[in-house]
């Protein structure tokens, strides 16, 4: 007699993880893989040019992405994908947003460099309000003010705070708020195509500008210069995968763990120390991101859309 499908599983029987629990557990292993990528990339451009790491980290996660390009129609299938002037925009400013991202961390702490990133969804926000003329209710406004004054907390403005890596840093986290709101607008596109998209532009930028900076990596070099590519991508498909497994309201709040991992990485592998104003300027800037994501989980259910959260993790699942 086949077994009560309302029995227990016996102790031998292992129990298969829940939908939003594997989702949960596949978002956290994908913001762990993505502070492991960026901490290997700080270390590697205290040697190597960003354009070195940029070229070998494309190459490495474009040809792991082989088999996913060619299952959804190979390069016929590149070039079908929607809308190309956009698509054309969106890996421009992928591009420029990655090498701002290295270019900073050359020189900032961890903490600090992804402190200013945190601040994406309220950048998001204000962008959606302003660019796409979307409603924003006085609540989401108090807590996008509130988390610019966070980032003011981080940057703690002074002539000697505001250094040209400070500066690309933010500026790099501003741009990576408009490739939020790019990647809104191809949210139909596949997330292969993304990848593929941005993953070709970005070697293509590495191969033109390396050779002006080329330093010749060892062996265990150019294997760290591979696996940056390999961990992205790897990274990329687990928050991808996380989102289809679970609610956005369940597993976009543990992006925010990133911030964990930055300060260990930094503490463990480059000696930075926490400093008060990046630990209350974190605070601030976390808070206020989690109330305008619980303000748009409730619109949603409400009217049902994509949130701006939601946006968050598919930008981040086509970020190699």
């Amino acid at each position: 007699m086949p077994p009560s499908q309302n029995a227990p599983a016996s102790p031998g029987t292992p129990r298969r993880l829940s939908g939003p629990i594997l989702g949960i557990l596949l978002m956290m292993l994908g913001i762990f893989l993505f502070s492991v990528n960026d901490a290997l990339g700080k270390w590697l451009v205290g040697t190597y040019s960003v354009s070195m790491v940029l070229l070998f980290r494309s190459i490495a996660a474009l040809v792991l992405l082989a088999p996913f390009i060619h299952r959804d129609g190979g390069f016929a299938g590149l070039l079908a994908a929607p809308k190309p002037l956009l698509q054309l925009t969106r890996v421009m400013l992928a591009t420029i947003e990655v090498g701002c991202f290295y270019w900073a961390v050359r020189s900032l702490p961890l903490a600090d460099v992804m402190t200013y990133y945190l601040a994406g969804p309220i950048y998001v926000a204000a962008l959606s309000a302003t660019v796409l003329k979307e409603r924003i209710d006085r609540q989401r406004w108090i807590a996008i003010l509130i988390g610019f004054i966070g980032v003011v907390f981080v940057l703690k403005p002074s002539a000697a705070s505001l250094t040209p890596p400070a500066l690309v840093a933010i500026a790099g986290s501003m741009i990576f708020s408009v490739l939020m709101i790019v990647t809104r607008q191809l949210r139909g596109t596949k997330d292969s195509t993304l990848l593929a998209f941005s993953t070709t532009a970005a070697m293509t930028a590495g191969a033109v500008t390396a050779p002006f900076a080329w330093v010749m990596p060892g062996l265990r070099d150019f294997a760290l210069l591979s696996l940056v590519g390999i961990v992205a991508l790897v990274a990329s498909l687990c928050v991808n995968r996380s989102l289809k497994l679970a609610p956005a309201s369940v597993v976009v709040p543990y992006q925010y763990t990133m911030i964990l991992w930055a300060v260990l990485f930094g503490w463990l592998f480059f000696g930075d120390g926490l400093k008060w104003n990046v630990i209350v300027g974190a605070a601030i800037i976390v808070a206020s991101g989690l109330f305008i994501f619980l303000r748009e989980q409730r619109d949603a259910r409400a009217k049902p859309g994509e949130t701006v959260a939601e946006e968050v993790g598919q930008t981040m699942s086509a970020q190699p």
